[in-house]
């Protein structure tokens, strides 16, 4: 009986139970491929964000913001230093430039009343009243030496060529031979205290005959 019954449940080949039962899966289908995608990706465990994660992006963020924010001040404290030097070094500039102005003016007026004086040693030379050795041509010496010392120094000799810009002409004199104006006589000598004119020369010149 037992025989019997299990041919009878025995299901024959190509009958209809046979062909309605699960059919084998190919491994290389996508159906296949993708089950298996899924169970590698559920095996995978996600990592998830805590509030400290949270929080120290948040403060990396700040702390990036804060240097951005100092780099910007140190920045504009530095330029605002070099503006404030350069500015300084200009006012010292300046401030040097006024000062030996007002140094060679002071000079200029204290040599400018020393030129009568120089002018009237100069007469007495001529006359040979400033004998060496004597009281008056010592005095005579000194008042050159402090004159000298201001920087202050004499010009116009005859022979010189003529300038306008440093000779005073009160008397021409038309000379045959002469090729250009040059001096003949110094009536003044002239005086300058570095650039500065303090007198000019007043001279005579010789000027070319017609």
């Amino acid at each position: 009986m037992t025989d019997k019954n299990f041919e009878e449940n025995e299901v024959p080949e190509g009958s209809d139970a046979q062909a309605s039962g699960p059919a084998p899966q190919n491994p290389d289908s996508d159906e296949a491929r993708a089950a298996e995608g899924a169970d590698d990706w559920a095996a995978e465990p996600v990592e998830a964000l805590t509030v400290d994660d949270i929080l120290n992006a948040e403060q990396t963020d700040e702390a990036a913001a804060e240097d951005a924010a100092i780099a910007d001040a140190e920045a504009t404290l530095l330029n605002d230093l070099k503006r404030l030097q350069a500015e300084y070094a200009n006012y010292r500039r300046r401030t040097e430039e006024q000062r030996q102005t007002d140094i060679e003016r002071a000079k200029g007026e204290a040599a400018k009343g020393l030129i009568p004086v120089l002018d009237d040693l100069a007469r007495a030379a001529q006359h040979g009243d400033l004998v060496e050795g004597t009281p008056f041509a010592v005095i005579a010496e000194k008042v050159r030496a402090v004159v000298e010392r201001l920087g202050v120094v004499s010009y116009g000799e005859a022979g010189d060529e003529f300038d306008p810009q440093q000779h005073e002409a009160i008397f021409q004199q038309p000379t045959p031979g002469a090729e250009k104006t040059t001096i003949l006589e110094v009536v003044e000598v002239g005086y300058r205290l570095g650039d500065v004119e303090l007198r000019p020369a007043k001279v005579v010149v010789a000027v070319p005959a017609e």
